[in-house]
C-alpha cells in the first residue's frame, strides 16, 4: 500500500477497530463488496533487520471469513502459521516442501510496495 494509493482509496472513516496499519478507511467494506465475487485477503508485513510483524484478513461472501489476525514484533508465530501464510491458505495457495505461501504465491519479488507499481 503506497501513500499514493492508500490517499486515492482513502474515504476518511477509521477502521483502527481492524488494528492494521495502512488500511485505508473503507477499504475494509470495498473488499467485502468484492468478496462476493470471490476471496479477497489484505495483508501487512513490517520487518526490518530479520524482525517485524504481520496482519492480514480475509473476505469472503461480503464478510470478513478469516481474521483480523495479528502477530507483533516480540510474539512467536501460532502453531497455524503467519497471519500472511494463513490468510494465502485461504486463498488457495498451495505450497511445496521447499517453500511456504509467502513464497509460493511470489510475494517476496519485491522489498518495497513501491515495487510492485514499477
Amino acid at each position: 500500500m503506497t501513500g499514493k494509493l492508500f490517499d486515492a482509496l482513502a474515504d476518511g472513516t477509521d477502521v483502527d477497530h481492524l488494528g492494521f496499519r495502512r488500511l485505508p478507511g473503507g477499504f475494509d467494506r470495498l473488499l467485502a463488496k468484492w468478496s462476493t465475487a470471490g476471496s479477497m485477503a489484505y495483508v501487512e508485513a513490517e520487518y526490518f533487520g530479520g524482525t517485524g510483524e504481520q496482519h492480514a484478513a480475509v473476505w469472503a461472501g461480503g464478510a470478513i471469513k478469516l481474521g483480523p489476525l495479528h502477530v507483533q514484533e516480540s510474539q512467536p508465530m501460532p502453531p497455524a502459521g503467519s497471519p500472511i501464510s494463513q490468510a494465502l491458505r485461504q486463498l488457495g495457495v498451495q505450497t511445496t516442501a521447499t517453500e511456504d505461501e509467502f513464497s509460493a504465491a511470489g510475494l517476496g519479488r519485491h522489498r518495497h510496495s513501491e515495487g510492485w507499481t514499477a
